[in-house]
């Protein structure tokens, strides 16, 4: 019963990657950018994505636990070769989604800076009502007051849209925060994927080294036993 602690530290890390999964898909800044979001924008299908992802290997890794410490418990070849192909199929998931978060390292942030920008260009063309409304709750969630711009008539916009007491000159600019704040989200991602991956490679060690000692030990139960005929 050694690799119980141990299971418990893989159902722990099925839970953060829950957790993570959950505040990503409906946490305030994304599902804001999310429903805003044309359907030629990538960011909507990145976010759904992520979700469905992140739970599946949430999932994964908790009953590869389970079946581990089922295992454990009763010396079970079969239930140890499920845990083991819990944590395969987890690892298998989890390296792909490595390898695009530093290969893709900036297309969320493109995307969620292109969205903003779209909305701030209606805004400051034609002063709709509805995109307007969106880009103050843009302002009011990642607490900035617009951007930059070459336009000298970009202070209307502030105006009506940026929260009360901010204006362009005092306020955050808005897509140096959203590049912050998507950076700082993206480092935690990075580095739960990192101890994910760590914990599934050894979590298929660990199940294979429970599998051959269970084996070896009903072979050595069966030793020196005969049948007279």
């Amino acid at each position: 019963c050694q690799p119980l602690p141990k299971n418990l530290l893989f159902q722990l890390l099925g839970l953060s990657i829950a957790t993570l999964t959950t505040v990503t898909q409906y946490g305030l800044h994304f599902t804001l950018m999310s429903d805003i979001s044309l359907e030629s924008n990538s960011y909507r299908v990145i976010h759904h994505t992520a979700f469905y992802l992140g739970i599946c290997l949430s999932m994964t890794l908790i009953l590869a636990a389970l079946l581990s410490s089922a295992a454990t418990l009763r010396e079970s070849r079969r239930l140890t070769a499920m845990g083991f192909f819990c944590f395969a199929l987890a690892f298998c998931g989890l390296i792909p989604t490595a390898c695009w978060r530093y290969m893709h390292s900036t297309e969320v942030e493109d995307s969620m800076m292109d969205v903003y920008d779209l909305v701030y260009e209606e805004v400051r063309r034609n002063g709709s009502s509805i995109r307007r409304q969106e880009l103050t709750a843009i302002h009011q969630a990642f607490l900035c007051c617009g951007k930059h711009s070459p336009f000298g008539d970009t202070t209307s916009v502030e105006s009506r849209t940026c929260p009360s007491g901010q204006v362009q000159g005092a306020g955050q600019d808005c897509l140096q925060q959203i590049q912050d704040f998507l950076k700082k989200h993206l480092d935690f991602v990075s580095t739960l994927l990192g101890i994910s991956i760590g914990f599934t490679v050894y979590g298929m060690l660990l199940t294979s080294f429970l599998w051959f000692s269970i084996h070896f030990s009903s072979n050595l139960d069966r030793k020196g036993k005969y049948i007279l005929r």
